[in-house]
C-alpha cells in the first residue's frame, strides 16, 4: 500500500525551509517536523504531556544530542498508534524529549508549533518519498 501525504513547507525567512506533516497524537493533530537528518522520531516532552498526562514515559540511559543542545536526558514512548496524514502507524516508538527550543525559535518567526521531529527511523521503515516540487511525502508498507 502507498499513501501520499501532503507537506506544508515553510520559510524560515531567508534560513532556509522546513517540511511539516501533520500527525495524531492520543487522538490530537500536531505538526511535525519532516527531519531526514534525524535518526529517530522525536517529541517534545512537555507536549506530550500536556495532551495525556498519563501517559507512560520510559526513562532511557542514553543522551540525546542535536537539536542545538549539546547532551539532554532523554526519555522513550511506545504509542499504541501514530498517524501521520492518516496513515496509521501501530506501536511506534519514539524518543521524548524537551524540544522547547525548536518551538521558541519558530514562535520568534512566527511559525506553528510542532510536536517534535519525524526521523529517519519512519522514514525507512516505511520507505519514504519526499517530493519537495509537489508537497507530498509518499509513504509504502
Amino acid at each position: 500500500m502507498t499513501i501520499s501525504i501532503p507537506l506544508q513547507i515553510i520559510d524560515l525567512e531567508g534560513d532556509g525551509f522546513h517540511p511539516l506533516v501533520e500527525v495524531v497524537v492520543f487522538g490530537k493533530p500536531f505538526l511535525v517536523v519532516l527531519d531526514t537528518g534525524a535518526s529517530k522520531t522525536a517529541f517534545d516532552k512537555n507536549m506530550l504531556l500536556e495532551t495525556n498526562a498519563a501517559a507512560v514515559l520510559m526513562e532511557t540511559d542514553k543522551l540525546s544530542t542535536g537539536l542545538g543542545t549539546s547532551t539532554m536526558a532523554s526519555f522513550r514512548l511506545t504509542l499504541d498508534e501514530l498517524y501521520v496524514g492518516g496513515f496509521r502507524m501501530p506501536d511506534a516508538e519514539v524518543a521524548v524529549l524537551d524540544l522547547s527550543t525548536i518551538n521558541n525559535a519558530y514562535s520568534q518567526l512566527g511559525k506553528p508549533l510542532v510536536l517534535g521531529v519525524l526521523g529517519g527511523d519512519i522514514l525507512m521503515r516505511y520507505r519514504a518519498v519526499i517530493d519537495y516540487g509537489e508537497g507530498v511525502l509518499t509513504l509504502n508498507t
